[in-house]
C-alpha cells in the first residue's frame, strides 16, 4: 500500500502541475508574445501612414526622403536627384525613431572642436 502511494504521488499533485504548466505559458505570453504583436501593429501602422516629404530609414540602414509612394513602392530621394525604389515594407520605424526621433524630424547634431 505504500508503495503504490509513492508511485502515483500526494493527491492534489497534478492540480499544482497543470497551475505551473498554465502559469508558465502566461508568463511566456506576457513578456514574449504580446509585445512582440504590439510591435508588429506599431510598424504596420506606420507602414501605412506614410506620407510625401517624410524622412525615413530603410531596414538596411539608407536615409532617404519620400517623394512619391505608389502602393507598396515608394520612391525615395537618397542624394540630389537620386531616387530609390524600395517596398513599403523594408521601411523601418524602430530606426527611423532612433535616427529622426518619433516625430520623423532630422536632429541636429552640434560638436564642439577643442
Amino acid at each position: 500500500m505504500l508503495l503504490l502511494q509513492a508511485a502515483t504521488g500526494a493527491p492534489g499533485m497534478g492540480y499544482m502541475n497543470l497551475l505551473f504548466i498554465g502559469s508558465m505559458f502566461l508568463i511566456m505570453y506576457l513578456f514574449m508574445i504580446r509585445p512582440q504583436a504590439k510591435k508588429q501593429r506599431e510598424q504596420a501602422n506606420f507602414g501605412k501612414n506614410l506620407s510625401k516629404n517624410d524622412e525615413v530609414v530603410t531596414n538596411s540602414g539608407m536615409l532617404g526622403r519620400i517623394s512619391k509612394i505608389e502602393d507598396d513602392v515608394i520612391t525615395l530621394e537618397v542624394g540630389t536627384k537620386v531616387y530609390v525604389r524600395v517596398l513599403r515594407n523594408a521601411i523601418s520605424k524602430e530606426l527611423t525613431d532612433a535616427i529622426y526621433g518619433a516625430s520623423k524630424k532630422p536632429q541636429v547634431v552640434t560638436t564642439t572642436e577643442e
